[in-house]
């Protein structure tokens, strides 16, 4: 991981977890995922696309030149290629900043690439999970709090669920697998016994009592 959180003693957790607390499941959203559902990329792109067309449209009312009206199509298909590319790493960079972690007591959000936000969220504290699955397998965990508790949603983005302005919903974003991660989650939320996967982390030595499992192949 980054060494941006090198303060954290298991990458995505601000604490070691009491014991008895497991960490069931860890994953990252897909940063092209992310690119094109939260940074809206394919949107931009599309923007672009008619900016051009319209632009050679116009250049041909002007009776401009071939040569003439191609320049000016040009700069702004770069301008287009150039805040595609500039959103496409920023989406990137939240990805790899971005650790969703689910153990037996919580669900954790850590997320930000220049000021990075934990969020908790006890069990006690979710009303609900739902899911939405993409046709390539991935897809989105939206979790509605119970009455009485929010999150700004400021502090979630880009981890929330769209158009939800007035209740906030956190969400785990374009993630893989999602299906067995909300079936997981889905478990977990109600007391069955769930078996520890796709885990990013390991306990530290110091706290080789059992607290935490080992990664899953």
């Amino acid at each position: 991981m980054s060494e941006d959180f090198d303060f954290e003693p298991i990458p995505g957790l601000p604490a070691v977890p009491p014991q008895g607390e497991r960490i069931l499941w860890q994953g990252q959203p897909d940063g092209w995922a992310l690119a094109v559902r939260a940074f809206h990329v394919r949107k931009v792109a599309v923007y672009f696309a008619l900016l051009v067309a319209w632009r050679g449209i116009a250049a041909h009312g002007e009776g401009l030149t071939v040569a003439a009206a191609s320049r000016h199509m040009l700069w702004i298909a770069l301008l287009g290629v150039a805040c595609m590319g500039v959103l496409t790493l920023l989406a990137h960079a939240y990805a790899r900043s971005t650790i969703y972690t689910i153990t037996s007591r919580r669900v954790v959000i850590r997320s930000g690439v220049a000021l990075p936000v934990t969020v908790n969220l006890p069990f006690s504290k979710i009303d609900a999970a739902a899911l939405k699955l993409r046709a390539d397998g991935s897809g989105d965990i939206p979790l509605r709090l119970a009455k009485g508790n929010r999150i700004a949603a400021l502090v979630l983005w880009p981890n929330w669920r769209p158009g939800r302005f007035t209740r906030p919903e956190p969400m785990l974003r374009c993630i893989r697998g999602a299906e067995a991660v909300a079936g997981l989650l889905a478990a977990a939320l109600s007391g069955a016994p769930v078996q520890p996967q796709g885990l990013i982390a390991t306990a530290p030595e110091s706290n080789a009592g059992g607290a935490l499992p080992t990664p899953a192949t």
